[in-house]
């Protein structure tokens, strides 16, 4: 860094203490939590409606979700849930079973997701190379695929 970039900072008017605050975006968050009765339920909507910045809390008990929309960040949405009620809370780890490529490969079948949905490996890179077929999967099932001009025709 030369004298000159030091000295531009020094003396840069852009940065610090502005009186425009960033404004934060309107989003959903969905998190997992374990409710069994309607008193959890009451407990974590109560938590949840009194941030600020929540615009609608909704409750879906039998598939363990919280949505809520507003002008929040996830990760306060999580810990003032896992705070408040004393349950374990995550975000939502589930997508619908159409968005996955291989949704029964190891890792990404869960027992525990509701119906239509399979756990999310995008953002794990753990489970991420087990969906992947290995050169040896792929040409047998390429080799009676219809798609492969030199395949079998026996069947």
């Amino acid at each position: 860094m030369g004298a000159l970039d030091h000295i531009s900072e020094m003396f840069d008017c852009s940065s610090g203490s502005s009186k425009l605050k960033k404004r934060k975006q309107l989003q959903t968050v969905e998190v997992k939590v374990k409710m069994d009765c309607e008193g959890c339920e009451r407990r974590v909507r109560k938590a949840v409606e009194g941030m600020k910045g929540v615009n609608q809390v909704e409750i879906e008990r039998k598939a363990h979700k919280v949505t809520v929309v507003g002008y929040v960040e996830p990760s306060k949405v999580v810990a003032r849930i896992a705070h408040r009620t004393g349950k374990r809370a995550e975000l939502w780890p589930y997508v619908p079973y159409d968005v996955v490529a291989h949704p029964y490969a190891q890792g990404v079948y869960d027992k525990k997701a509701p119906s239509g949905y399979v756990r999310n490996v995008d953002d794990n890179p753990h489970y991420s190379h087990l969906a992947r077929a290995t050169s040896t999967e792929v040409r047998y099932t390429t080799a009676f695929s219809d798609e492969n001009p030199t395949a079998c025709a026996i069947m």
